[in-house]
């Protein structure tokens, strides 16, 4: 039953405990950032965005679980000490769990999923991937789902249970990844030394000399079928910078082309 009079010693006391859980919360976040932050100014870590990156959802997440439980806890805390006799509640939770476990077994899949996710850091927010059949940009990531905005604008929201595989675009370093076609009539070496010429100019070119790490050029002839050379062309470049790399490779190219008379099928 309500008690109807409460001191404020017991109001006191919930407040405090209340406070405390909220305050070991915030103080656990605090000090995983300053950790990660320590960590890239002293130099401990070879990717410092990455590890931002990590953190950022990490924390995001925990703090969502965390407010979760001090909100559960705070609420339990302010029914005993209004006099509301709780042990029944403990008790009924349990029934209670057991029945939604049963019919929501894909939430408990989203969750361990979703789980594994962020402690293993296959992808975070900013990332690029394709999960779930849909390719686009992360915009936010949970214990339950994912959501990713796609290159329509369209926003996807996934749960976690139905990712399989999760390919991320954007991680440590990304490539380039041409495949040319020329006639069997063109000099493939002569079209193969202009694409080599064409991508060691861009790697050279200040204003895309910081997204390059490997100057694209033509590695090999993939293949000979329906009358055509087909040559593939790869190179590095830092995560994320391989569709403006690929786009203004494809525009010098094609200049080149046409001032050496190289001709494509």
């Amino acid at each position: 039953m309500l008690a109807i009079g409460l001191s404020g010693q017991s109001w006191g006391e919930a407040l405090i405990r209340v406070g405390a859980v909220l305050i070991v919360t915030g103080l656990a976040l605090y000090l995983v950032r300053r950790a990660a932050g320590a960590a890239v100014r002293h130099g401990l870590v070879a990717e410092p965005d990455e590890l931002e990156k990590r953190v950022h959802t990490l924390t995001d997440v925990l703090f969502r679980t965390a407010t979760i439980v001090a909100a559960i806890i705070a609420g339990l805390i302010v029914l005993s000490h209004a006099g509301f006799d709780i042990t029944p509640v403990l008790a009924g939770a349990g029934v209670v769990g057991l029945a939604v476990g049963l019919g929501a077994q894909s939430l408990i899949r989203d969750t361990l999923n979703g789980f594994f996710v962020v402690l293993e850091n296959q992808y975070a927010k900013g990332d690029v991937v394709t999960v779930a059949g849909v390719h686009g940009r992360v915009e936010d990531v949970n214990l339950r789902r994912t959501l990713v905005r796609d290159l329509e604008g369209v926003l996807h929201s996934i749960p976690n249970s139905t990712i399989t595989t999760a390919s991320n675009h954007t991680r440590q370093w990304s490539r380039v990844h041409l495949e040319l076609a020329f006639p069997m009539t063109e000099d493939a070496e002569r079209a193969m030394g202009v694409i080599d010429r064409v991508g060691q100019e861009l790697a050279n070119d200040p204003a895309f000399a910081s997204r390059i790490l490997a100057a694209p050029r033509a590695v090999w002839v993939d293949g000979l079928a329906a009358g055509a050379v087909h040559v593939k062309v790869l190179g590095d470049t830092q995560p994320g910078a391989q569709w403006d790399v690929a786009s203004e490779l494809r525009l010098r190219l094609h200049r080149a082309f046409r001032a050496e008379q190289v001709t494509m099928v």
